[in-house]
Formats: C-alpha cells, sequence, structure tokens
C-alpha cells in the first residue's frame, strides 16, 4: 500500500512541477490522469518495491548532486578535448562487474555511466557493463568503480 502511495504521490508531484498551469479544469485533469495511471497500475499489477523504490529516497539527493557534479566536470573536459583539442583523444571499451548491484542498481549505475558525457553503457548482461569511453582516463574513472561505490551506498549497501 506505501508503494501505491508512493507512486500516486510521485506522479503528482511530477505532474504539478511539469505542468505549471494551475486552474480548477487543469488541476481536475492532472489529478485524473494520475489516478487513472495508478489504477492501471495496479490492475496491472506493475507496483512493487523495484517499481517505486521508496527506500532510495533519502539518499537520491546526494546521489543526483554528485551524478550533476560529475556530468558537469565530464561535459567540460570532452568540451575541452574536442574544441581545444588540448588532450588526446583515445577511445577504450572497458567491462566492469555489477553483481554486487541488485538489478535496479545495474540499471542505475548503466544509466548514469550514459549519462556521463564521454562514456556510454554499451550492454548490461550476466553482472557486467560493457562501457565505451572517450579516453584513457575515463576508462580508469569506470574501472576504478567510484560510480559503482555511489550507486551501492544509494542501494544503502557499503562502498
Amino acid at each position: 500500500m506505501r508503494h501505491l502511495l508512493g507512486l500516486a504521490a510521485g506522479l503528482v508531484i511530477l505532474w504539478l512541477l511539469l505542468s505549471g498551469h494551475y486552474a480548477p479544469l487543469t488541476l481536475a485533469l492532472g489529478a485524473a490522469s494520475c489516478v487513472f495511471t495508478v489504477a492501471l497500475c495496479r490492475r496491472l499489477r506493475l507496483i512493487d518495491a523495484e517499481s517505486v523504490p521508496l527506500e532510495l529516497l533519502p539518499r537520491l539527493p546526494g546521489y543526483a548532486a554528485w551524478l550533476g557534479l560529475q556530468i558537469l566536470r565530464s561535459n567540460l573536459d570532452v568540451a575541452g578535448r574536442l574544441l581545444i583539442g588540448h588532450r588526446a583523444i583515445s577511445p577504450r571499451t572497458v567491462v566492469i562487474n555489477t553483481r554486487p548491484l541488485a538489478p535496479l542498481g545495474q540499471a542505475i549505475l548503466a544509466n548514469s555511466i550514459t549519462l556521463t558525457p564521454g562514456t556510454v553503457t554499451v550492454g548490461l548482461e550476466n553482472g557486467e557493463a560493457i562501457v565505451h569511453t572517450l579516453t584513457r582516463e575515463g576508462a580508469a574513472d569506470i574501472e576504478a568503480g567510484t560510480m559503482a561505490g555511489r550507486v551501492a551506498r544509494l542501494e544503502g549497501g557499503p562502498d
């Protein structure tokens, strides 16, 4: 029941933030769409601890802030390499072990890597992620496991 309420609250907050329209009719239509979505998810039995991970919420803002800084740092690095050309580009493909993470954590890690400029997760299978990086330093960062450690901390485990 708490996952159902969490989904409903999340949908309402997201709708209010993205809509920007607060007229009574618009609010009623937004509420109706949220109720319909929650009812449909419940009927399809899509609501569980994995689809609505409420236990991640307390640690999510810290992870999002850290990821935002990583994206900014990588963006500046890639832009410097491409626009100024002061450092070489040396593409690499690395395989990292994601088995210590739960399936949700593996997906978060793969998406976080892809969101970071200069890296993209090409595949995620059997507890391994195949990552293409633009630079040797990027490959070393991925292999060092800093991001995987942050995702593990987000899940509630040790680094």
